[in-house]
């Protein structure tokens, strides 16, 4: 695994160097602390009927600008708050649609968040794009602007389920999007891809990931096709007019998926994600290892790694944003304070989706207690999918199948 991807990793750190830096035994160190930003852009070119993130397809290009502006004083509100510090090693553009914004929009948040946190000399910076959204200029325009990850929206390369799936882009559309970034000069590209979908087989799925294959991404985000409370495809399933595919399909999907990719020489390093070697998301990396992260804008979500952890969020309603920051106030509200047993409960809920997983000596470390001595009734309920690999707690690919079934009895 790639170093540079991982300059904030959880290593062995022990707690007199915590309590030199003032935390409690847990707590993180003061260099520690700050790790990355995520930017939500809640808009879209046409909201897709299984999203339930908060975005709204009814803008103009003046709301964007708009947006842009808030964007600015929510990160200046933030850069005073000392539980916010740089530098940087990540910046996430996502959405919604980010790629709606400007590059010269893109590159004014770049600048002034590098001014206020500062950036890492090799800081990884992504960008949510729709395949229907980009052209060479735009492409171009983004790298320009510091953009040096894109992660592109292409969820299938069949034409009747782009349809399905309320996508405004054509599978040649989504192939020519990967052509025009290499030109662009973008090295690190990563491809979303939906998988069990209503009628696609495995030989249709198998076909779709060769076509893919073949421009050579270098990252692949695969996510089943879930259907969320409020959106479209929950009116559709409950009047049966959606049919998903039954759990043993789902499950033959994900384990063609495995086999397919790391054939190809891909890292299956998270249940949702492969990447040629050096190539995993740092920036998620940085979610799954609870390292701090400040989220900006309507509807963004915050994680800061003082003490035992503490989530903040925005809430997802644009005319509250504009009228908070107009006023000078912080958006942001406090959704969970963590106590060290629900810190030590989403460390491993977060570190077992990865391949990685919970190293022992690493959560003794910071916990004061080992997972077995913290957890023993907990993973005498993993029917052997958990397993302890050189002082590492991991679980096996069919664990991470049945990943919710198997987490709840340590929630």
């Amino acid at each position: 695994m790639d170093q540079r991807r991982l300059l904030h990793e959880i290593s062995l750190i022990d707690n007199e160097i915590f309590s030199k830096n003032g935390g409690e035994p847990g707590s993180p160190p003061f260099w520690f602390i700050m790790a990355s930003l995520y930017i939500h852009i809640p808009f879209c070119p046409r909201k897709c009927p299984y999203c339930d993130f908060f975005s709204t397809d009814r803008h103009t290009p003046a709301d964007l600008e708009s947006y842009t502006g808030l964007l600015l004083r929510h990160l200046e509100l933030n850069a005073a708050d000392p539980a916010w510090q740089g530098p940087l090693t990540s910046v996430f553009f996502g959405g919604g649609t980010p790629s709606l914004l400007t590059p010269a929009q893109i590159a004014r948040i770049l600048k002034s968040a590098e001014a206020r946190f500062g950036f890492v000399q090799d800081i990884e910076i992504s960008l949510e794009a729709n395949p229907g959204t980009v052209s060479l200029p735009s492409l171009t325009g983004y790298r320009a602007a510091g953009i040096n990850r894109l992660s592109l929206g292409i969820q299938s390369l069949n034409p009747t389920r782009l349809g399905q799936l309320g996508r405004i882009h054509s599978p040649e559309e989504a192939l020519a999007a990967i052509r025009l970034a290499r030109l662009a000069g973008f090295d690190n590209l990563s491809c979303d891809l939906m998988f069990a979908l209503p009628g696609q087989s495995l030989a249709d799925l198998k076909e779709e990931l060769d076509r893919l294959l073949g421009y050579q991404p270098e990252h692949l985000s695969c996510y089943g096709l879930t259907v969320e409370e409020g959106t479209p495809y929950h009116a559709q399933q409950d009047s049966g007019s959606l049919l998903l595919p039954e759990d043993t399909a789902y499950a033959e999907h994900f384990m063609a998926l495995h086999q397919h990719l790391t054939g190809a020489g891909f890292n299956h390093y998270e249940i949702s994600n492969y990447a040629l070697p050096g190539r995993q998301c740092r920036h998620n990396l940085g979610y799954w290892q609870r390292q701090s992260s400040l989220g900006i804008g309507a509807g963004a979500h915050s994680f800061d790694a003082h003490n035992w952890g503490r989530r903040l969020s925005v809430a997802p309603d644009l005319d509250r944003y504009r009228h908070q920051l107009e006023q000078r106030v912080d958006p942001a509200v406090e959704l969970e304070h963590f106590d060290r047993r629900g810190a030590m409960a989403e460390t491993l809920y977060l570190g077992l989706r990865t391949g990685k997983g919970v190293g022992e000596a690493e959560f003794s470390s910071r916990f004061g207690e080992s997972v077995a001595s913290a957890f023993g009734s907990s993973l005498r309920q993993t029917s052997g999918h958990l397993h302890k690999n050189r002082e590492r707690w991991q679980l096996d690919l069919e664990g991470w199948l049945i990943f919710d079934h198997l987490i709840l009895p340590f929630l």
